[in-house]
């Protein structure tokens, strides 16, 4: 009997011992403490783990100049932040200092790896050469690439000004109260003739007996004193109004007009704010559309090599009046903004006519020896 009793209470006590370590088991998971800030719990077993995110598209803008002078190279600049707002592409800039820069910079984003290298005003020669060069490597131009073709890997868009560079001269022409305008030109090229050419034919179309002057500054696009010396001769030779066609170097334009108290025309970008009350109109050459065109193809799937062209018809030219710009008849003298809604009636008649086809406008790049052309080239 003795011995029975104490095999149950050695039962009893191994019994006891078994559900007081189950009991503190149970109550070491109730008080775990929570895991440390920043663990991520594991996602349940059942759920599949999120896609990675498709890698954006790259390209690259190359500049023939740094950035800052408010007209051509700014415009494409405006194009590269369109691409990054609108566009699965993530586009840099590359700046350069000149020419001597421009291959080594081309170079150097192809070596990069960028989907899309884009060059804008590059040397034909040399940007055609690494095309050749590089034919799995796509390239573009926002601006005119000179030249009879074009490799499959490399699309350059030209934009025509000739038909807009008339309505500023229209304008010119029935503002001047001198007779006598002038232009200011980078250099003395098809490309910057077809400005020329068209804006004279706009002041002699109204102002038959003016006199148009014209400068040209050796293709020194960044030599702002220089725009400004050259400005200076012409408006001590009688011009009132200057048209300047040479990008930063045509700062100096804008300024000299306001220095003597005279009057310019911007270019390529909206340029009426820079002088306010000296710049009576700018006409714009929208090299932001193109370059954006350009990348927005890649993306697409739909790029194509070659030759493509743009103009006023298109809306990738025009003038600053055409997005509202009213900077000059706010800031500019009665005598001279008070004529202004008679010649904005004017360039509107004027630009019915061209778009009809009823009006041609010599066009120095691609046809200079049209009837257009002829009388202004003697």
């Amino acid at each position: 009997m003795k011995r029975t009793r104490w095999l149950l209470l050695a039962l009893m006590l191994l019994a006891a011992l078994l559900m007081a370590a189950c009991g503190g088991a149970a109550d070491v998971d109730d008080e775990a403490p929570p895991a440390d800030d920043g663990e991520v719990a594991d996602e349940p077993a059942d759920e599949p783990a999120d896609e990675p995110e498709e890698a954006a598209m790259t390209c690259a803008l190359i500049t023939p100049n740094p950035l800052g002078d408010r007209s051509f190279i700014d415009s494409s600049a405006r194009g590269v932040e369109r691409i990054n707002e609108e566009l699965p592409m993530e586009c840099d800039i590359i700046e350069t200092n000149g020419v001597a820069e421009h291959e080594t910079a081309l170079r150097g984003a192809i070596q990069q790896g960028y989907d899309l290298v884009m060059g804008l005003a590059m040397d034909a020669e040399m940007f055609i050469g690494l095309a050749e060069e590089f034919p799995d490597q796509k390239f573009g131009s926002p601006s005119e690439v000179f030249a009879e073709t074009l490799p499959e890997n490399l699309v350059a868009y030209q934009i025509d000004v000739h038909e807009s560079s008339f309505l500023a001269g229209l304008a010119a022409g029935s503002l001047t109260q001198t007779q006598t305008v002038g232009a200011v030109v980078g250099g003395d090229a098809p490309a910057l003739n077809q400005f020329f050419y068209g804006y004279k034919q706009g002041v002699l179309e109204v102002c038959p007996d003016c006199e148009v002057l014209v400068s040209y500054l050796g293709f020194d696009f960044s030599n702002p004193t220089l725009g400004l010396e050259t400005a200076l001769s012409q408006y001590e030779s009688g011009a009132d109004i200057v048209y300047q066609i040479a990008g930063r170097s045509g700062e100096g334009v804008l300024e000299a007009a306001a220095q003597t108290g005279n009057y310019a025309i911007g270019v390529d970008s909206n340029q009426d704010f820079i002088q306010p009350g000296s710049v009576i109109v700018s006409m714009i050459k929208r090299v932001d559309v193109t370059t954006y065109l350009i990348a927005e193809s890649v993306v697409n799937g739909t790029y194509e090599g070659g030759f493509q062209a743009l103009g006023l018809e298109d809306g990738a030219a025009g003038l600053s009046w055409d997005e509202g710009s009213t900077t000059f008849a706010d800031e500019g003298p009665e005598e001279l903004t008070s004529q202004l809604p008679e010649v904005q009636a004017l360039v509107e008649d004027y630009r019915e006519q061209i778009l009809a086809g009823e009006y041609e406008v010599c066009d120095a790049l691609n046809n200079p020896e049209s009837e257009a052309c002829a009388a202004l080239m003697e």
